[in-house]
């Protein structure tokens, strides 16, 4: 069987930009063969000398790159292969990989993985591989395909991280994060680089994350990776939460599993990133990262999340939820 999470992130996309929905659940695929192709270096020399001044890092150590393989046999048909390597991590390498009409979301992904990649490193710490094969779709057919998806998309969903099954407490193959093909004319280029520091933070975090763990924790901790470097307002990251506290409405309790669907998976969204951003104000970013070590080990209830705020926070669920909903009051004031 072939595990796939979507990671779902409803967010705002910045200033003259329209909010991005993107989608998070884990559903079990058929697993497929895979023949293992090499990228011919023919394809990829003639795209960089078509374009003058590009900067592909293309070559023999691209093509030969292991990740490529199953990749190369989803996308060629769709078109050429336009692949880049980008340093990333301590001199690790990273991948984006798309096609020749996809060049201003590669050139934008390209600029901004190094980054990425040292943003989520800020906040996970360093013990993941931080090298990642980003991809770009060019057309819903791609996109499913690219996340081992029997049935396409909806158009909605900006992106997705995908990783093969693993065995608790081994390292995880077969991970990529996929850019749907919609996503560069929706998202200005920051937007695109939130999107992709949230993507790659459930990279870093699959080794530690089970399947059926609270979305809260899963998302709300992807979005404050992906937002807490960039000095946004309460109101810019969470501005359906905001709306929902000046009507006097502040959540009364930490969102479920089911709240993250629907139509008010906005909220949910926002609320999840709430309580994340919480943690790290009043008690620190280690606490946190503590924490979803700990709610993302497995499923969990009521019960099981009050002992776990008891021994890594010093607090009962119940005060847990109330500082929480004190803290959205105050800075949406």
């Amino acid at each position: 069987m072939t595990g796939m999470r979507k990671s779902r992130d409803w967010w705002s996309a910045r200033r003259r930009f329209e909010f991005c929905l993107t989608v998070a659940m884990v559903v079990a695929l058929t697993g497929v063969c895979v023949a293992l192709i090499m990228l011919p270096n023919t394809v990829l020399p003639k795209l960089r000398a078509a374009e003058p001044g590009t900067t592909e890092a293309v070559g023999q150590a691209a093509a030969v790159d292991p990740r490529l393989a199953e990749v190369r046999r989803i996308v060629e048909p769709f078109g050429s292969i336009v692949a880049r390597r980008v340093p990333t991590g301590d001199g690790r390498q990273s991948l984006v990989v798309g096609h020749a009409d996809q060049r201003i979301e590669i050139d934008v992904l390209e600029r901004e993985l190094a980054d990425a990649t040292a943003a989520v490193t800020d906040v996970w710490g360093p013990d993941w591989a931080q090298s990642a094969l980003v991809v770009v779709a060019s057309s819903p057919s791609e996109f499913a395909a690219l996340l081992r998806s029997p049935d396409l998309l909806p158009a909605e969903v900006a992106a997705a991280s995908v990783a093969d099954p693993f065995t608790q407490g081994s390292s995880p193959t077969g991970q990529r994060v996929v850019f749907g093909p919609d996503t560069g004319r929706r998202l200005d280029p920051e937007g695109m680089a939130t999107l992709l520091r949230h993507e790659l933070t459930h990279i870093a975090a699959r080794a530690d994350t089970v399947d059926g763990a609270p979305l809260w924790m899963l998302e709300g901790f992807a979005d404050y990776t992906a937002h807490h470097a960039e000095g946004q307002r309460f109101a810019d990251i969470a501005p359906t939460l905001t709306a929902h506290a000046h009507a006097g409405q502040i959540p009364a309790d930490l969102p479920a599993d089911a709240e993250f669907s629907g139509p008010d998976a906005a909220f949910t969204y926002e609320k999840a990133w709430s309580i994340c951003a919480f943690v790290a104000e009043k008690y620190d970013r280690p606490h946190l990262v503590q924490l979803y070590h700990r709610i993302a080990a497995g499923k969990q209830d009521p019960t099981t999340e009050d002992g776990t705020l008891r021994e890594v926070l010093g607090t009962t669920r119940t005060e847990f939820v109330d500082d929480w909903r004190e803290w959205v009051r105050a800075r949406t004031a």
